[in-house]
């Protein structure tokens, strides 16, 4: 066991509202705009609740409309009655993983209407990329994720860049 004690600097409130901008953080006229998604489908696959309302409010303040699946199988079943423009999918899951779920959904589609899909997991090592895209995944995007890159890659995914 050990105690560490930190001292506590106590600033005014102008230093305070300053200071609360990390210096290396981009000016905002360096901003990258994000692209609109306006009438794209999006299905998402998560098993985190969270994970899927931040990815959902991400994909929708861009224009898309979007439908979640906790599940793979849950996905499955959704893609059967709606066809998504593009899939985001976590590999992780329990149950069926997203490299199961991949294939499987891959073995089910037909030839001429390849889904675009994004890999978006905690698994981040170059093999984990690999495995996602010999999955049948065209992108690989690790967690946690910025958000413009999030709606770039799946705009680049649908072929609106």
């Amino acid at each position: 066991t050990f105690v560490v004690t930190l001292p506590l600097i106590i600033l005014p409130k102008q230093a305070e509202a300053a200071s609360r901008v990390h210096p290396t953080a981009a000016d905002s006229s360096d901003a990258v705009p994000m692209p609109k998604l306006d009438g794209v489908r999006a299905l998402i696959v998560d098993d985190e609740k969270d994970a899927l309302e931040l990815i959902r409010q991400v994909l929708e303040s861009q224009g898309a409309t979007v439908m979640t699946a906790a599940s793979a199988d849950q996905a499955l079943r959704l893609m059967e009655t709606q066809p998504p423009d593009v899939l985001i999918s976590d590999i992780g899951m329990p149950g069926m993983d997203g490299y199961q779920f991949m294939r499987q959904m891959r073995a089910a589609e037909p030839k001429n209407r390849r889904i675009p899909a994004l890999a978006l997991t905690a698994f981040a090592r170059p093999d984990d990329r690999k495995h996602a895209i010999l999955a049948g995944y065209q992108a690989h995007l690790a967690k946690p994720f910025d958000m413009a890159e999030l709606a770039i890659v799946v705009a680049g995914l649908v072929g609106r860049t």
